[in-house]
């Protein structure tokens, strides 16, 4: 790994500053790596790889979760992004709350000759973390504040297209804060396109002060979510929301991830109470 002027680094970088809700970019981050480290990889993200091993955590912390739902995840907005690029190949991609993904390199392999631009948006030490240790690239650019600060939004150029990324962002949010990020977005943007992802319905129930993935590490809690039916009335709830799309589970390795799991997504008696992939088309 490399800094951004590309001196080598020699020592890993600590990750204490990643505390409450950033501090998921680490368990996301771990998810991907141990995948592309396995015999049979459902996701090729050598980035991220190289991105666990130059930081100094305990990422055992989080458990023996194998990470498959965070790679197979990622996969399904990389199927997204690529679909919107593949028409508007000169867009700005935002990745909102961006934490420690590596998108931009495995779209870049994916689109050969990518002229895509791509803007990170999370907080400051999030922020100062991918610069310290993710290569650079005059297509990339970086905004060091929250996804509700709408500033943001000052700085897209929407005349080439906007693909909008909130990945393991909206479920953290307030419900205003949530719909009020969307229905901005789709005010601002008309032409591009939205990605999002939520947890089950019965999670912000179930668990209200957050998940157990270990004896040692707690997901913070989730306040927002819609099922798929509630997602399919925002077109009809929220201006500039032309369409609502609710996306297909990638197919991941073995039998669970690989045939049980996105039979389950798509089981007409208990859609309603999955999680959910949603895209949603701004006109």
């Amino acid at each position: 790994m490399e800094h951004a002027d590309g001196e080598k680094v020699s020592k890993k970088a600590g990750a204490s500053a990643l505390t409450g809700v950033s501090e998921t970019a680490l368990l996301t981050l771990n998810g991907r790596a141990t995948q592309a480290r396995h015999p049979h990889p459902i996701i090729d993200d050598a980035m991220a790889v190289q991105l666990a091993d130059s930081i100094a955590y305990d990422f055992a912390k989080f458990g023996r979760r194998t990470g498959q739902e965070m790679a197979l995840r990622s996969l399904a907005f990389d199927n997204a992004a690529r679909h919107y690029l593949s028409r508007h190949p000169s867009a700005t991609v935002v990745a909102l709350a961006e934490g420690l993904q590596t998108s931009f390199w495995r779209l870049d392999a994916a689109i050969p000759g990518g002229r895509f631009r791509w803007l990170s948006i999370d907080f400051p030490p999030v922020i100062e973390l991918r610069e310290q240790l993710l290569p650079s690239s005059d297509r990339i650019a970086t905004r060091a504040q929250s996804a509700l600060d709408y500033s943001w939004m000052d700085a897209v150029d929407p005349g080439d297209g906007v693909f909008i990324t909130a990945e393991g962002l909206l479920m953290y949010l307030q419900p205003e804060e949530a719909l009020g990020l969307i229905t901005e977005c789709a005010k601002r943007f008309p032409g591009g396109q939205m990605i999002f992802d939520l947890p089950p319905v019965l999670v912000k129930k179930f668990a209200p002060k957050g998940m157990r993935s270990s004896r040692h590490y707690r997901v913070p809690p989730m306040p927002f979510s819609l099922s798929p039916a509630e997602l399919a009335d925002l077109a009809d709830t929220v201006p500039g929301i032309t369409a609502v799309h609710d996306l297909p589970m990638p197919r991941g390795r073995g039998w669970f991830f690989g045939t049980v799991f996105p039979a389950f997504w798509q089981f007409a008696p208990t859609k309603q109470f999955r999680g959910a992939y949603t895209l949603l088309e701004f006109g």
